[in-house]
């Protein structure tokens, strides 16, 4: 007779969600989006402190974005845990469309339809040539179940932007996408969750310790 195996055990996925380091259009309060920006000074003393403080964890594989300035924050960690980054366009930033070089500012004075639906998260409201926030939303949760369960029961390390870690938060948590955002998204902050394959869960959040006097919280803190 055949004995029962009894349940099985979750693999956990064990996800390191890093938003890149400081850029100068950061300091600018300009939309990046998917323009290519590098990292600033201060950017890359950052992901050199991110690092050091994950240098010694079991990381078994980092993922990033393909713009520069998440490439340039993910390297010196791959570096430090012999280990060579991974690119994935679908961990990219909101794509804003013609609003993208523009200054906060400068989006309000001369596109005040655009930044009253932008500032009101609209979910279906896109700029011109640009992403909507429902389907920028739905691409950065696919992409991270997506690695998760290219990795089951291994800790990863996905180093993006300050829109997708607000993505998988809304997620992870079962907060709207219009909500009016409350967390905080750091430059090179390391964010923990788990993945089960299919769920989220927020394990630790906005953690910038290791920054110490580096520590900038982002420009704005109304946007994502």
């Amino acid at each position: 007779m055949s004995q029962s195996s009894g349940p099985q055990t979750l693999a956990y996925t064990h996800l390191i969600v890093i938003r890149h380091g400081e850029t100068a259009w950061n300091r600018e309060r300009r939309l990046q989006g998917q323009v290519d920006i590098p990292l600033n000074d201060t950017g890359r003393a950052q992901a050199l402190a991110l690092a050091g403080a994950l240098s010694g964890e079991p990381i078994d594989a980092v993922y990033s974005s393909d713009l520069g300035r998440a490439m340039e924050t993910a390297a010196p960690l791959a570096q430090a845990l012999g280990l060579t980054v991974r690119t994935e366009p679908r961990l990219r930033e909101r794509h804003y469309g013609d609003l993208q070089t523009m200054t906060y500012a400068e989006v309000a004075e001369k596109r005040p339809e655009d930044f009253a639906n932008w500032q009101a998260r609209v979910p279906d409201y896109a700029p011109p040539g640009g992403e909507s926030l429902r389907e920028f939303q739905d691409r950065a949760v696919e992409i991270a179940l997506a690695l998760a369960r290219r990795h089951p029961g291994e800790r990863i390390a996905m180093v993006a932007h300050g829109g997708v870690l607000d993505c998988l938060y809304r997620e992870a948590t079962g907060m709207t996408i219009e909500a009016p955002r409350e967390h905080e998204l750091l430059n090179a902050s390391i964010n923990r969750m788990r993945c089960d394959s299919a769920t989220l869960t927020v394990l630790q959040w906005a953690d910038v310790s290791h920054l110490e006097a580096l520590t900038l919280d982002e420009v704005d803190r109304r946007v994502p």
